[in-house]
């Protein structure tokens, strides 16, 4: 697993959207257990107090929960997971289109690009 953070906002929040990531991808599988929060911090370099309170922002937000007894879980709602999932994907979206139109690409035009793009194939290996 990866972590890039940068210091342009607050490290918790770009480990919660990291983790975020990780769920709606399938890295981390619905219902699956969540490495222990030390484990997480030190693989990410972070404080365990700043991954404890990403941790805490993603149960509240209902993509994790805890079981006092065993540790913390993604949630078993696929439904929510994929809500999220698409959430994400919209608002990707949304800055990509803002991003072309800021170069003056016109809906068209950028709709070209995109399929000559998926012809050519995307180069990254995860083509389907």
């Amino acid at each position: 697993m990866q972590w890039q953070l940068r210091g342009d906002r607050p490290i918790y929040q770009q480990l919660m959207e990291r983790l975020t990531e990780q769920i709606v991808s399938g890295q981390l599988g619905a219902g699956e257990k969540v490495p222990p929060v030390r484990e997480l911090a030190a693989e990410a370099g972070v404080n365990p107090n700043t991954m404890q309170r990403a941790l805490a922002d993603l149960e509240r937000e209902g993509l994790m929960y805890t079981n006092r007894t065993s540790g913390r879980y993604v949630t078993e709602d696929k439904m929510m997971i994929q809500k999220v999932r698409e959430q994400i994907a919209s608002d990707r979206i949304a800055e990509f289109l803002a991003g072309m139109n800021q170069l003056g690409f016109t809906e068209q035009e950028i709709v070209t690009l995109l399929e000559k793009r998926g012809k050519e194939g995307s180069g990254n290996g995860n083509e389907k």
